[in-house]
Order: C-alpha cells, then sequence, then structure tokens
C-alpha cells in the first residue's frame, strides 16, 4: 500500500493539488463547513432518538426533514476528505491519527447502517406508541461518539506527533504508521 501512495503522491493532479495557493485551502475549508452539516444534524436526529431531546417531533418527520441534508454533508464532506488525501497522500497514510480516523470510520458507517435498517422498518411504530428501544437508543449514542471522535483525530492529524521524519520513535509507532526506518542509525538510544 505504502507504494501506492508513494506513486499517487507522484501524480502531477496531487502535486499541483497540494501545491495549490487556493484549492487546497478552499477544499480544506470546505470539508470543515460540510463536517459541521454532516455531524450537527446527525446530532438533532441522534440526539432525537436516545430521547434527550425533540421528543415531541415523531422521528419520521425528523428523519424527512433533516437526514437529506446529513446526507448532503456526508458527501460533500467525503469528496473534499479524498482530496485532501489526494493531495498529501504519503503523510496521510502514514499518519496513525488518519488510520484511527478511518478505522471509525468504518465502525460508525456500521453502526449507522444497522441503526437505519432497523429504523426504516420500526420508525413508524416508534412514532405511534412513542417508545424507542434501548438498543436504539444506545445506537444512537453510539454514532455520537463514534462520529466525535472522528471529528477529534480528523483534527488531530495536522498536529501529527509521529510522522516519519520525526526520529528515533518506538518501534511501536514506527510499525502502526509503515515508517520505514534504518534502526542501526539509533543504536544506543533507549527503545532500539
Amino acid at each position: 500500500m505504502l507504494d501506492f501512495v508513494i506513486w499517487l503522491s507522484e501524480t502531477e493532479w496531487s502535486i499541483a493539488l497540494h501545491e495549490s495557493l487556493y484549492l487546497y485551502p478552499w477544499i480544506e475549508s470546505t470539508h470543515v463547513l460540510s463536517i459541521c452539516l454532516f455531524f450537527g444534524t446527525l446530532l438533532f436526529v441522534d440526539l432525537r432518538l436516545s430521547g434527550v431531546v425533540f421528543n415531541n417531533i415523531s422521528i419520521s418527520e425528523m428523519n424527512r426533514k433533516v437526514l437529506p441534508l446529513t446526507l448532503f454533508g456526508f458527501l460533500i464532506m467525503t469528496v473534499t476528505g479524498f482530496l485532501l488525501f489526494y493531495a498529501i497522500p504519503v503523510r496521510s497514510y502514514q499518519n496513525i491519527f488518519f488510520r484511527i480516523k478511518m478505522l471509525l470510520i468504518v465502525f460508525a458507517g456500521i453502526n449507522a447502517f444497522l441503526f437505519h435498517r432497523r429504523m426504516s422498518k420500526e420508525a413508524i411504530t416508534w412514532d405511534i406508541n412513542s417508545s424507542i428501544p434501548n438498543s436504539m437508543k444506545n445506537r444512537a449514542i453510539t454514532s455520537l461518539v463514534l462520529w466525535a471522535t472522528v471529528v477529534i483525530t480528523g483534527r488531530m492529524i495536522a498536529y501529527n506527533w509521529f510522522d516519519c521524519d520525526m526520529q528515533p520513535q518506538p518501534k511501536w509507532i514506527n510499525t502502526l504508521t509503515s515508517c520505514e526506518v534504518d534502526y542501526s542509525l539509533f543504536e544506543g538510544i533507549d527503545g532500539f
């Protein structure tokens, strides 16, 4: 995989995007704004499903009004996220916070899939008797925690204390981030 991201970083478009004076900052800003839209609207739905707020609005009505905005925010967030990765693929790939973020996105996606699959079948019942199962409330809270952690780890990507060019680092960090290190340069240093 490292060979692929190195090749990707050497493509003309990747270099141009990374070195762009205006385009890269616009993409990054759009990414942040789309995160706000996505997470902000997701917050409404998950808080409603957890029973914390908006209990006077039916779940079906909340979903009908809010989920299209959530999906739009997710789409823009995903496209701009891919472009940000494309601009600096090696640094992103070797960033431990990026890897944690991607893993959390997978977990959040699985949670969302299971959550919405059940909600699409049972939301009308919940509207009628105003009773949301505890398992769904827990999934809503799990969703909030996962996506909040995705946002936090995404922000930490910019402040990576574990870049491959910041050696010496513990071997387990280098292994997790796929850093290729000549350890003979660091003989005699603790941890090597």
